[in-house]
C-alpha cells in the first residue's frame, strides 16, 4: 500500500513540475530576445534543443538575479528529463521525438530570455556603481 501512494505521489508530483515549467516557458515566449543576445548566441531564427548547454554556460558566467536563480534550475530539470524521454521512450515512440524536440528548443529559448535579462541586470548593477 506504501509503494502504491508513493508511486501515486510522484506521479502527481512530477504532473505539477511539468505544468509549472511549461507555464515558465510560455511567458519567457512572449517576449522578445535583443540582438545583441541573438549574435552572442549565435543563433538567427530559433533556438533549439542543442542550443541549451551553451545558453547555461553563458548563464553561469553573468550574475544571477535573485528571482531567476530557481526558474532556470527548474528549467534545466526539465530539459533533463525532456532528454531522457528523448533518448529512452521517444525512440519507441516516434511522436514524442518531434514533441520533444519542440519542448527542448522552448527550453533553449527560456534560458536565452533568461540571459537577457542578467545582461540587463549587470548593465543596470554597473550603472548604479558607476554613479555613486
Amino acid at each position: 500500500m506504501a509503494t502504491i501512494i508513493f508511486i501515486l505521489s510522484a506521479a502527481a508530483l512530477l504532473q505539477f513540475f511539468v505544468s509549472y515549467c511549461r507555464a515558465l516557458i510560455a511567458a519567457s515566449v512572449k517576449q522578445p530576445l535583443s540582438a545583441e543576445v541573438r549574435d552572442v548566441i549565435g543563433i538567427t531564427a530559433a533556438a533549439s534543443g542543442d542550443d541549451f548547454a551553451r545558453v547555461i554556460q553563458l548563464l553561469d558566467l553573468c550574475p544571477e538575479r535573485p528571482e531567476d536563480g530557481r526558474q532556470v534550475r527548474a528549467i534545466g530539470a526539465y530539459f533533463g528529463l525532456l532528454s531522457f524521454i528523448r533518448s529512452t521512450v521517444a525512440r519507441a515512440i516516434p511522436a514524442l521525438t518531434k514533441w520533444t524536440e519542440a519542448e527542448r528548443s522552448q527550453c533553449a529559448y527560456f534560458a536565452a530570455v533568461a540571459l537577457d535579462r542578467r545582461i540587463a541586470f549587470s548593465r543596470d548593477m554597473l550603472a548604479q556603481q558607476i554613479e555613486v
